[in-house]
């Protein structure tokens, strides 16, 4: 049977655009899937994906008219079950046959096959292909059930009394093997050949398709319409490069504007437009979300990154004058425009320490109190985080107490008006920049030096790949902030579960192991933690212990996505170091170590040496007594540990973790003569402990950068 190229289309009516993309990759993936696991479809068959506002649809190459039959050994039941003593066949077997369509004829060609310990009787059957009708509308009620849609919609059919759910309504079915039509329904619709092209740009409204192959250049030259969702975005992407550059200027870079752009327009057609001037005195920030959230324009900003009064719309139509669309948008545009510059003026009618009273009325949570409450928390937090920098500071001169105190003052005032804009009109009308337009205010009002910085900065990072706090006040005060959401959250045991976080908490948590490594500050998780607990008072139960271990979780999921293997994250943080800067150091080394030779014996033979160690009763020997040292091999090793230990400990102190590591590798001869050579578990109770105290000193010294047994294979 020759194959022939397979296309399918459902034109609805528009679909939601930015779940578009998500509803045309798995309308295509999940039916082509489905025809390949019938049969239908080779499992190497290409396949092409369609969305358009109006359109799901997906062709798949070499698709046969039917799938090949399939041999098949059907077990019945036991021998002993199915057939009586004299060889007939009983009730039972006989009911078992007539359930998969055969009778008593069939008895004599049945095997009997060995089936655990006993036999069994198999029947050999042959299943038919599925035909490409049912096969295909097989697939097509799965890729329609199984499509991700964000809310549906009941609506009614065109009799008048039936009523179907889906996304939207749908108005076409098209379904053509070739050239054929493929016998469909769905939705009360009936597979035809024909499809609807644009609403206003179309040659001829309805586009008769004469071949699966010919579907994409009919619709696009007799429909005006892109249908693939890739190559729409594409040509949006080329378009408004070719008219920024006109302009010497750059369109904001923004994939979800552009995905949701792309699900919006059938035919793009970019235009540039402009607004006043006088709008730029309003931050930035608020002008080109107003622009990106409520009407879905691309701002253009200058060399410098700032943003100029120009900006593009991407049209759904192409009229020959498009004087009259570059207008209406930029009529539509200014209202918005002023209603951010009104909220910036007034909001800055008010000092953000005038709105400090006002946190007191805003619920942060039920068992936590209000905003108010919290700002006083983060503040006791702040303070504590300063306290521990200057107890690590060493040495602590008189010029680094001057400086720790201005650091505690400027951590304070930001902790104290650090969620005022939560207040503000702006705030209120653009959550999304909360912290950034405190930043403002904060500037407008003539704040210390890095206060406005450390309170517009107290949300970074916001998320994965986002900057940190570009100062040390912020930086102490993002610290604060995220300690106290997850401090508190914990303490009142409000923990993620499973994929559900609304609190973020999981995302503080990256912030704060990101802000801890990536600025290497000598601060010490645990005491962190513990330090951030008295701000609480009675409100919280303590959570060291469960938000411990839910930051080593964070933590080791981050290195690995960081590129670093299971084995190496594992030895490195089953040492549970406290102080996270040390970590990328300390997972460098390890690997430079694992690339030595003499890493896989001494990785064992740490293991073997842990593993003798948890069986020993009681406290561990810790001295070694050189006179108890009977066997050469044990005596060498006592002489190389005295030798080695030293130089990796010295190394170690001066965080020369790699070559601390390094110097250990001198170890491997003569560990390996020891456990040739000696026997731990003695008789005698004095040469046992003193080896199990040498083995105690070994296990120390290998095991202060990482524990090495979990390189072991």
């Amino acid at each position: 049977m020759s194959t022939q190229n397979l296309l399918l289309e459902l034109f609805v009516e528009e679909l939601p655009p930015k779940a578009l993309k998500k509803l045309g990759e798995s309308f295509a993936a999940t039916l082509a899937a489905s025809l390949k696991a019938q049969g239908l479809a080779a499992a190497g068959a290409a396949v092409t994906s369609f969305a358009s506002p109006r359109r799901l649809g997906v062709h798949v190459a070499a698709v046969a008219p039917k799938a090949a039959d399939k041999a098949q050994q059907l077990k019945l039941m036991p021998v002993a079950v199915a057939l009586t003593a004299d060889g007939q066949a009983t009730p039972a077997l006989l009911k078992k046959l007539a359930s998969v369509g055969a009778d008593a004829a069939v008895v004599p060609q049945l095997k009997r096959l060995p089936d655990g310990k006993a036999e069994a009787l198999f029947l050999d059957s042959v299943v038919p292909g599925a035909s490409l009708a049912e096969g295909l509308q097989k697939a097509l009620d799965e890729a329609l059930a199984k499509l991700p849609i964000p809310k549906v919609m009941t609506y009614q059919l065109a009799d008048g009394w039936s009523d179907v759910k889906f996304v939207r309504p749908a108005h076409k079915l098209l379904a053509l093997h070739g050239a054929d039509v493929v016998p469909l329904q769905t939705l009360g619709l009936q597979a035809g050949r024909s499809t609807i092209g644009h609403r206003f740009e179309a040659a001829q409204a309805v586009v008769e398709i004469t071949h699966a192959d010919h579907y994409a250049q009919a619709l696009r030259e007799q429909g005006a319409v892109i249908a693939s969702f890739d190559e729409r975005r594409a040509e949006i992407v080329r378009q408004l490069a070719a008219a920024a550059a006109k302009e010497g200027l750059t369109p904001i870079d923004d994939e979800a504007l552009l995905d949701e752009v792309t699900g919006l327009v059938e035919r793009p057609n970019v235009l540039t437009c402009q607004f006043e001037k006088e709008f730029l005195g309003v931050p930035q920030e608020c002008l080109i979300l107003t622009m990106k959230a409520n009407q879905k324009y691309f701002p253009l900003l200058d060399a410098q990154g700032k943003l100029t009064n120009k900006f593009l719309i991407v049209s759904n139509i192409a009229p020959a004058d498009a004087s009259a669309v570059i207008q209406g948008n930029e009529r539509v545009v200014r209202p918005r425009l002023a209603d951010a510059k009104f909220f910036f003026d007034q909001d800055r009618k008010k000092t953000l320490e005038s709105r400090v009273p006002g946190l007191a009325r805003v619920v942060y949570h039920g068992k936590l109190g209000t905003q108010g409450d919290r700002a006083e928390r983060v503040r006791a937090i702040a303070h504590e985080i300063v306290k521990q920098l200057r107890m690590a500071t060493v040495p602590y001169t008189a010029e680094a107490k001057d400086e720790f105190d201005v650091l505690d003052s400027k951590a304070q005032q930001a902790a104290l008006l650090a969620k005022t804009d939560l207040l503000t009109d702006m705030v209120g009308e653009f959550p999304e920049l909360q912290g950034i337009m405190g930043g403002y205010y904060a500037r407008h009002e003539g704040l210390r030096d890095g206060v406005a910085i450390a309170i517009e900065d107290h949300y970074k990072p916001r998320f994965a790949g986002d900057a940190l706090p570009r100062n040390h006040t912020g930086t102490v005060l993002a610290l604060a902030d995220k300690l106290e959401t997850l401090v508190g959250l914990f303490g009142i045991g409000q923990l993620p579960t499973g994929d559900k976080d609304p609190f973020a908490l999981r995302r503080h948590a990256l912030g704060v192991i990101r802000i801890l490594v990536e600025k290497n500050l000598p601060l010490n998780l645990p005491e962190l933690l513990a330090g951030a607990v008295p701000a609480f008072g009675e409100l919280i139960s303590n959570p060291s212990e469960a938000l411990t271990s839910f930051m080593s979780d964070r933590l080791a999921v981050s290195l690995r996505d960081q590129g670093y293997t299971a084995q190496e994250v594992e030895a490195v943080l089953a040492l549970k170091p406290a102080r996270l800067g040390d970590v990328p150091k300390r997972l460098a080394a390890v690997r430079s170590f694992a690339a030595l030779p003499e890493a896989a014996s001494l990785a064992a033979a740490n293991k073997r040496v842990g593993n003798i160690l948890k069986k020993v009763e009681g406290a561990l020997p810790t001295t070694v007594s050189t006179e108890l040292l009977k066997e050469p091999a044990e005596a060498a090793l006592q002489a190389a540990l005295v030798q080695v230990g030293p130089v990796a400990d010295r190394l170690f102190e001066q965080h020369d973790y790699a070559g601390s590591l390094t110097a250990l590798a001198a170890l491997k001869a003569p560990v390996d003569a020891f456990f040739d050579g000696v026997m731990v578990n003695a008789d005698d109770a004095a040469l046992r402990a003193n080896r199990q105290a040498l083995l105690n000193q070994l296990h120390q010294a290998m095991n202060r950068v990482a524990d090495l047994a979990a390189l072991a294979s």
